[in-house]
Protein backbone atom coordinates (compact mmCIF):
# COMPACT_ATOMS: atom_id res chain seq x y z
CA UNK A 1 0.00 0.00 0.00
CA UNK A 2 2.79 2.80 0.96
CA UNK A 3 4.39 1.46 -2.30
CA UNK A 4 1.35 2.41 -4.19
CA UNK A 5 0.67 5.76 -2.65
CA UNK A 6 4.20 6.53 -2.60
CA UNK A 7 4.15 6.32 -6.97
CA UNK A 8 0.74 7.77 -6.77
CA UNK A 9 2.48 10.87 -5.32
CA UNK A 10 5.41 10.83 -7.38
CA UNK A 11 2.79 10.59 -10.23
CA UNK A 12 0.79 13.63 -9.55
CA UNK A 13 3.70 15.45 -8.40
CA UNK A 14 5.38 14.88 -12.12
CA UNK A 15 2.25 15.64 -14.04
CA UNK A 16 1.64 18.88 -11.85
CA UNK A 17 5.74 20.05 -12.56
CA UNK A 18 5.07 19.00 -16.47
CA UNK A 19 2.15 21.20 -16.81
CA UNK A 20 3.74 24.16 -14.58
CA UNK A 21 6.35 23.95 -17.25
CA UNK A 22 4.38 23.83 -20.25
CA UNK A 23 1.75 26.49 -19.32
CA UNK A 24 5.34 28.59 -18.29
CA UNK A 25 6.98 27.71 -22.07
CA UNK A 26 3.14 28.88 -23.49
CA UNK A 27 3.20 32.26 -21.17
CA UNK A 28 6.61 32.63 -22.38
CA UNK A 29 6.67 32.20 -25.68
CA UNK A 30 3.45 34.73 -25.88
CA UNK A 31 4.62 37.22 -23.84
CA UNK A 32 8.16 37.57 -25.59
CA UNK A 33 6.96 37.00 -29.09
CA UNK A 34 7.38 40.43 -31.49
CA UNK A 35 4.36 40.44 -33.31
CA UNK A 36 4.92 40.97 -37.67
CA UNK A 37 1.60 42.61 -38.13
CA UNK A 38 -0.29 45.70 -36.70
CA UNK A 39 -2.66 44.83 -34.32
CA UNK A 40 -5.74 44.02 -35.56
CA UNK A 41 -9.23 43.59 -32.65
CA UNK A 42 -12.78 44.43 -33.60
CA UNK A 43 -11.13 47.37 -35.12
CA UNK A 44 -9.84 46.95 -38.24
CA UNK A 45 -6.14 48.54 -37.46
CA UNK A 46 -4.85 49.87 -33.96
CA UNK A 47 -1.72 52.01 -33.78
CA UNK A 48 -0.11 54.78 -32.39
CA UNK A 49 1.56 58.19 -34.16
CA UNK A 50 3.72 60.50 -32.40
CA UNK A 51 4.73 64.31 -32.89
CA UNK A 52 7.23 66.75 -31.06
CA UNK A 53 7.07 70.47 -32.17
CA UNK A 54 5.12 73.43 -32.13
CA UNK A 55 1.02 73.25 -32.13
CA UNK A 56 -0.44 76.82 -32.54
CA UNK A 57 -3.80 77.70 -32.90
CA UNK A 58 -4.55 78.67 -36.32
CA UNK A 59 -1.39 77.37 -37.51
CA UNK A 60 0.27 78.25 -41.08
CA UNK A 61 0.21 76.31 -44.02
CA UNK A 62 4.41 75.78 -43.35
CA UNK A 63 3.40 74.56 -40.09
CA UNK A 64 0.59 72.17 -41.02
CA UNK A 65 3.13 70.89 -44.01
CA UNK A 66 5.29 70.46 -41.16
CA UNK A 67 3.64 68.28 -39.12
CA UNK A 68 2.25 66.53 -41.66
CA UNK A 69 5.72 65.25 -42.85
CA UNK A 70 6.49 64.14 -38.84
CA UNK A 71 3.78 62.08 -39.63
CA UNK A 72 4.08 60.95 -42.88
CA UNK A 73 7.25 58.82 -42.01
CA UNK A 74 5.67 56.89 -39.33
CA UNK A 75 2.24 56.55 -41.46
CA UNK A 76 4.53 54.92 -44.17
CA UNK A 77 6.09 52.55 -42.34
CA UNK A 78 2.98 50.85 -41.21
CA UNK A 79 2.56 50.13 -45.00
CA UNK A 80 5.69 47.70 -44.20
CA UNK A 81 3.58 45.49 -41.94
CA UNK A 82 0.61 43.57 -42.53
CA UNK A 83 -2.48 43.66 -43.17
CA UNK A 84 -1.36 46.88 -45.28
CA UNK A 85 1.94 45.08 -46.90
CA UNK A 86 -0.91 42.90 -49.12
CA UNK A 87 -2.75 45.80 -49.99
CA UNK A 88 -0.10 48.20 -51.57
CA UNK A 89 -1.66 47.83 -54.97
CA UNK A 90 -3.94 50.25 -53.20
CA UNK A 91 -1.05 53.02 -54.11
CA UNK A 92 -1.33 52.48 -57.39
CA UNK A 93 -2.20 55.82 -59.76
CA UNK A 94 -3.79 55.75 -61.94
CA UNK A 95 -5.76 53.21 -59.77
CA UNK A 96 -6.35 49.37 -61.43
CA UNK A 97 -9.33 49.20 -58.91
CA UNK A 98 -8.76 51.05 -55.62
CA UNK A 99 -6.56 53.60 -55.12
CA UNK A 100 -6.19 55.50 -51.83
CA UNK A 101 -3.45 58.24 -54.18
CA UNK A 102 -4.71 61.80 -54.31
CA UNK A 103 -2.84 64.01 -56.63
CA UNK A 104 -2.20 67.69 -55.67
CA UNK A 105 0.19 70.31 -57.40
CA UNK A 106 3.05 67.52 -57.83
CA UNK A 107 2.39 65.33 -54.70
CA UNK A 108 0.68 62.12 -54.26
CA UNK A 109 -0.63 61.78 -51.14
CA UNK A 110 -1.28 57.81 -50.12
CA UNK A 111 -4.17 58.32 -47.39
CA UNK A 112 -4.86 55.48 -44.98
CA UNK A 113 -8.43 56.48 -43.53
CA UNK A 114 -11.12 57.57 -46.39
CA UNK A 115 -14.34 56.97 -48.35
CA UNK A 116 -12.98 54.45 -50.84
CA UNK A 117 -12.37 52.10 -48.42
CA UNK A 118 -15.25 52.91 -46.54
CA UNK A 119 -13.00 53.67 -43.40
CA UNK A 120 -13.89 55.59 -40.49
CA UNK A 121 -11.23 56.77 -37.34
CA UNK A 122 -11.32 57.22 -33.68
CA UNK A 123 -8.44 58.83 -32.15
CA UNK A 124 -7.42 59.60 -28.67
CA UNK A 125 -4.89 62.20 -28.10
CA UNK A 126 -2.30 62.54 -25.25
CA UNK A 127 -1.03 65.99 -25.29
CA UNK A 128 1.76 67.04 -23.29
CA UNK A 129 2.67 70.93 -23.54
CA UNK A 130 5.19 73.05 -21.45
CA UNK A 131 4.24 74.90 -18.30
CA UNK A 132 1.43 75.27 -15.06
CA UNK A 133 -1.24 72.32 -15.36
CA UNK A 134 -4.35 73.86 -16.68
CA UNK A 135 -4.77 77.09 -19.16
CA UNK A 136 -6.37 75.58 -21.79
CA UNK A 137 -7.44 78.69 -22.88
CA UNK A 138 -5.18 81.24 -21.72
CA UNK A 139 -1.66 79.65 -22.46
CA UNK A 140 -1.05 78.75 -26.06
CA UNK A 141 -4.57 79.24 -27.55
CA UNK A 142 -7.09 77.72 -26.91
CA UNK A 143 -7.41 73.60 -27.00
CA UNK A 144 -9.98 74.26 -30.00
CA UNK A 145 -8.11 75.63 -32.51
CA UNK A 146 -4.97 73.54 -31.75
CA UNK A 147 -6.74 70.74 -32.58
CA UNK A 148 -7.94 72.19 -35.76
CA UNK A 149 -4.13 72.85 -36.73
CA UNK A 150 -3.46 69.11 -35.53
CA UNK A 151 -6.62 67.62 -37.68
CA UNK A 152 -5.56 69.82 -41.25
CA UNK A 153 -2.16 68.18 -40.90
CA UNK A 154 -3.78 64.65 -40.32
CA UNK A 155 -5.62 65.00 -44.03
CA UNK A 156 -4.17 65.76 -47.47
CA UNK A 157 -4.15 69.18 -48.98
CA UNK A 158 -7.05 69.19 -51.40
CA UNK A 159 -5.69 72.02 -53.39
CA UNK A 160 -2.45 73.41 -53.86
CA UNK A 161 -3.23 76.87 -51.28
CA UNK A 162 -2.67 74.30 -48.58
CA UNK A 163 0.45 73.72 -49.48
CA UNK A 164 3.69 76.00 -48.75
CA UNK A 165 4.64 77.90 -52.27
CA UNK A 166 7.72 76.51 -54.51
CA UNK A 167 7.07 72.89 -52.48
CA UNK A 168 7.88 69.74 -54.14
CA UNK A 169 8.33 65.98 -52.77
CA UNK A 170 10.96 64.84 -51.87
CA UNK A 171 12.41 61.09 -52.88
CA UNK A 172 11.25 59.63 -49.83
CA UNK A 173 7.65 61.48 -50.68
CA UNK A 174 6.33 59.29 -53.42
CA UNK A 175 3.77 58.57 -52.60
CA UNK A 176 3.05 61.28 -49.26
CA UNK A 177 1.80 59.35 -46.46
CA UNK A 178 -1.12 61.00 -44.44
CA UNK A 179 -3.79 59.22 -41.96
CA UNK A 180 -7.05 61.15 -43.52
CA UNK A 181 -8.08 62.37 -46.31
CA UNK A 182 -10.96 64.64 -44.48
CA UNK A 183 -10.74 65.15 -40.87
CA UNK A 184 -15.16 64.48 -41.30
CA UNK A 185 -13.71 61.00 -40.92
CA UNK A 186 -12.78 61.21 -37.13
CA UNK A 187 -16.01 59.79 -35.73
CA UNK A 188 -14.74 59.61 -31.75
CA UNK A 189 -12.05 61.91 -30.28
CA UNK A 190 -10.62 62.04 -26.75
CA UNK A 191 -8.02 64.55 -25.70
CA UNK A 192 -6.06 64.36 -22.39
CA UNK A 193 -3.83 67.37 -21.60
CA UNK A 194 -0.48 67.17 -19.02
CA UNK A 195 2.32 69.00 -18.57
CA UNK A 196 5.68 68.43 -20.48
CA UNK A 197 8.54 68.36 -18.13
CA UNK A 198 11.70 68.69 -20.72
CA UNK A 199 10.85 70.63 -23.85
CA UNK A 200 14.05 72.48 -25.78
CA UNK A 201 11.66 74.82 -27.11
CA UNK A 202 8.62 76.70 -25.14
CA UNK A 203 6.07 76.75 -27.94
CA UNK A 204 6.77 72.77 -28.30
CA UNK A 205 4.59 70.00 -27.43
CA UNK A 206 4.91 66.11 -27.91
CA UNK A 207 1.36 64.39 -28.98
CA UNK A 208 0.70 60.78 -28.76
CA UNK A 209 -2.79 60.09 -30.97
CA UNK A 210 -3.47 56.85 -30.37
CA UNK A 211 -5.69 55.81 -33.88
CA UNK A 212 -7.96 53.18 -34.21
CA UNK A 213 -9.42 52.41 -37.96
CA UNK A 214 -12.85 50.75 -38.43
CA UNK A 215 -14.96 50.18 -40.95
CA UNK A 216 -18.61 51.95 -41.42
CA UNK A 217 -19.32 48.69 -43.79
CA UNK A 218 -17.74 45.38 -45.22
CA UNK A 219 -16.57 46.00 -48.58
CA UNK A 220 -14.21 44.04 -51.01
CA UNK A 221 -11.62 46.44 -50.86
CA UNK A 222 -11.55 46.22 -46.58
CA UNK A 223 -12.06 42.77 -46.22
CA UNK A 224 -8.37 41.97 -46.51
CA UNK A 225 -7.67 44.04 -43.43
CA UNK A 226 -9.78 42.38 -41.22
CA UNK A 227 -8.46 39.53 -39.23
Amino acid sequence: TSVFLYNLIISEATFVVISLIAFSVAFKTEYFSTPTTLLRTNELMEFRLTYQGPLPSNGTVQVKHSIRKQLHSQIKELWNYIPLLEHREYLNFPPKEISVVRRVAGFDFAVLVCQALCLHAEIDITLLRPGPIGGLITRGGDIDNQLKTLFDALRYPKESKELPNGISPSSDEIPFFCLLEDDNLITKIFVSVDRLLMAPNIKDVFLLAHVKVKATRIIYGNMGLIT
